[in-house]
């Protein structure tokens, strides 16, 4: 193969705009606004680009700002077929009108938009009743930007309650720690990292249905562990972790020692699954019908049905939240109690979770999420019928049947079943090649399965397994709201084409499948590396909490 030297197409473009015969002319028409006939027609269409580093001296006329930007966002993928994404990506006509009428609402100014901060209360209260507040308890709660603020805020309470317990005490607090699995999503690392907690991730196996070990959970707590993080759906596999196994532990703990260690459940996926489906959480308790679990976040944002910006923390009775973490603000001539990382966020979120709430209803909530199932498992069965994919999640299979058993063990779905009759979890499809067909076709790498459907529009990502997990990759699809039976068809049928296509091609016309070099801004803004060189991470993926694709 001979040997190339990479291109910078920046170093071209600005050698051919800046040469000296042009500069006079370039400078000449630049020089102010000025009106166009199209967008086309202005100086941004041949002659200059569009700024990316330094504000221009002179600004450009509006319609043309707006289709140059519009055409470079037409390079992003489509948000509908980003199947990668537990974030949502449709809301209908109605709700998102609410949420434009409503853009510049600031929820900061409780004071001065009081009908956005009842509807915030309202919301709390919702949320609350679903995951099973307990008679004569006050649960207290807000909204967040996301799960990631509300798990900071959660593990926050969690270190401060340990911290006055140990003052009381007059034992040393100098080292706390927190429990989760190495499946977690990044922020619950980030939450130990950020606020001087030691983090203890704890391996996570096939024999442990790859979520958190109830038998490592007890092996590894002590009298400074602040709580154990439990995740209900794990990002990678859409498994639920086992709660109330995990609180059964505890209480046995608590009995031998009296070290009381509380239970803060991250459903930042299945706090709106779990309540409305048949399966719940597979017949096992998960919220605060379990004394254990003190605070619960979700996102409002995933299968809240809302727009990205939006999650929620809630605590089981306001004597868990700490009250000097709790400030009294005097702002804009009122004064109201907050508990949050952020000041300033948007309110129109609030206020499209509200009229999900209040006009899907329970019902509502609940088709959605049975048909999320429903094609989940259609997609599953569908990939294993084939042979040549092996499902890692398991929510196609009988309620207590976790084993693959073969393409010809695969059963057609019938028109009474529901979610009950199988494995609860997340509408989540993580699936890998099986092992005869590796063996049959070595030259075929899930990657290339990742590369070509993307050329088809579709994001399907292909990553590793967890830490000790590694050499295990996996393509995962998030069954959303909005993968409707068609577009499911057309899935099913695309995978399966594009891998007839692989199994025909030829090993060397494949390695050409690679990603593309990355933009100039990626360049500046970040120092991480592509998928090809995540071995020269500064943090290889056998230490702590890798990036899961949320």
């Amino acid at each position: 193969m001979s040997l190339a030297r990479h291109i910078d197409p920046d170093t071209i473009l600005q050698s051919l705009q800046e040469h000296p015969s042009k500069a006079h002319k370039h400078h000449a028409q630049t020089g102010s606004l000025t009106s166009t006939i199209t967008p086309y027609s202005s100086r941004y269409a041949s002659q200059q680009e569009i700024p990316k580093f330094k504000i221009p001296q002179n600004g450009a006329p509006a319609d043309a700002v707006h289709q140059m930007l519009k055409d470079e966002l037409d390079l992003d993928g489509r948000p509908n077929l980003n199947l990668a994404s537990f974030v949502g990506t449709y809301m209908e006509r109605e709700a998102e009108a609410l949420m434009i009428e409503n853009l510049s609402k600031n929820m900061s100014d409780a004071d001065e938009y009081p009908a956005m901060m009842n509807m915030h209360a309202r919301c709390v209260s919702i949320i609350a009743h679903l995951w099973g507040v307990q008679e004569g308890e006050t649960a207290m709660g807000s909204a967040t930007t996301g799960s990631s603020e509300a798990i900071h805020l959660g593990g926050l309470a969690m270190k401060r309650r340990w911290q006055e317990k140990r003052d009381r005490e007059g034992k040393d607090k100098s080292k706390p720690n927190i429990l989760m699995g190495s499946n977690a999503q990044v922020a619950l690392e980030k939450f130990a990292r950020y606020f001087d907690v030691e983090a203890r991730i704890l391996d996570v196996s096939e024999k442990s249905l790859h979520r958190l070990d109830p038998e490592l959970v007890r092996n590894n707590i002590d009298e400074n562990t602040i709580g154990v993080f439990v995740i209900l759906g794990s990002t990678y596999t859409g498994h639920y972790e086992p709660v109330e196994e995990i609180s059964n532990v505890l209480d046995k703990y608590e009995e031998e020692t009296g070290i009381d260690i509380p239970i803060h459940v991250d459903a930042a996926s299945g706090g709106f699954i779990a309540p409305f489906t048949y399966a719940k959480a597979g017949g096992h308790k998960w919220n605060f019908e379990l004394p254990r679990v003190k605070s619960i976040n979700t996102s409002g944002h995933k299968f809240g049905l809302v727009y990205a910006g939006v999650g929620w923390i809630i605590w089981r009775d306001e004597s868990y939240l700490p009250k000097h973490l709790i400030f009294e603000l005097h702002y804009l001539g009122g004064t109201e109690e907050s508990y949050t990382l952020n000041f300033s966020r948007p309110g129109a979120q609030i206020i499209g979770q509200y009229y999900n709430l209040i006009h899907l209803g329970f019902s509502g909530f609940r088709n959605i999420m049975e048909n999320c199932m429903r094609n989940a498992r259609l997609l599953s069965k569908a990939l294993e019928k084939t042979g040549w994919y092996i499902c890692v999640s398991d929510i196609h299979r009988k309620k207590g049947d976790h084993a693959y058993k073969g393409p010809e063990a695969v059963e057609y779905s019938t028109a009474e079943e529901t979610s009950a009759d199988y494995n609860a979890g997340l509408p989540v499809v993580a699936f890998r090649l099986s092992d005869d067909f590796q063996r049959k076709y070595p030259h075929v790498k899930q990657e290339s399965v990742s590369a070509l459907l993307r050329a088809r529009q579709y994001i399907i990502p292909n990553y590793p397994l967890p830490p000790k997990e590694e050499n295990t990759e996996i393509l995962r699809v998030v069954v959303r709201e909005s993968m409707s039976m068609d577009l499911l068809d057309r899935l099913i049928t695309d995978i399966i084409s594009t891998t007839e296509h692989l199994m025909q091609a030829d090993p060397v016309d494949l390695a050409a499948f690679q990603p593309g070099a990355a933009s100039i801004e990626k360049a500046r803004m970040s120092k991480g590396v592509d998928g090809r060189n995540r071995h020269k991470a500064q943090r290889p993926m056998s230490k702590g909490v890798h990036r899961t694709v949320c």
